[in-house]
């Protein structure tokens, strides 16, 4: 992970609290998705992403944020809240329609801290790994929003060739609320 960036979580009665300090990149969405995947199988459904220390966010890690919404939306409930974003982060997140899935703003959740925080840890991952979370990331911007196919064609047919997959359809039109 990129020295300058790291991501704190915790668990708080009424959410998983995550934090994001520096970039949120594909360097990091890895740990995120792993620790996100696992907290759901765990029965959590509220997550509540705090920006107020993250200046930007790359495309895969917005897609790592949305996967994670699709995920609570297949289980049949709950939501990522993202709170504290830098107008910057909002555009970034409303230009590629994520404030449809994802609820911005503030939220009574984000007022519980946890008792106690862990940084996530990750080690470099191989080429391949990294990859296939961007991969995946990248589909779940596509999935959450129609117009982002476009946006990402080339980026996605890049990594489905690198990993040599084939191209999976993508069902965008994003969620309702």
């Amino acid at each position: 992970m990129n020295g300058n960036s790291s991501i704190l979580v915790g668990v708080a009665p009424e959410a998983v609290w995550v934090q994001v300090r520096g970039r949120g990149s594909f360097q990091n969405s890895s740990c995120l998705k792993a620790f996100a995947t696992e907290m759901i199988q765990r029965g959590h459904r509220e997550f509540v992403v705090d920006l107020e220390e993250c200046p930007m966010m790359d495309s895969t890690f917005m897609g790592t944020l949305t996967g994670i919404a699709l995920k609570l939306k297949n289980a049949g409930s709950g939501e990522i809240h993202v709170v504290n974003s830098n107008a910057r982060n909002q555009e970034l997140m409303s230009g590629l329609g994520l404030d449809q899935i994802l609820r911005v703003g503030d939220c009574p959740q984000a007022r519980q801290l946890p008792a106690s925080t862990d940084r996530l840890v990750t080690g470099d991952l191989e080429k391949r790994a990294t990859n296939r979370t961007m991969l995946d990331a990248h589909e779940a911007l596509c999935r959450a929003d129609a117009a982002n196919v476009s946006k990402f064609k080339d980026v996605l047919d890049f990594l489905r060739q690198d990993l040599g997959v084939t191209s999976t359809p993508i069902n965008g039109g994003g969620a309702s609320r």
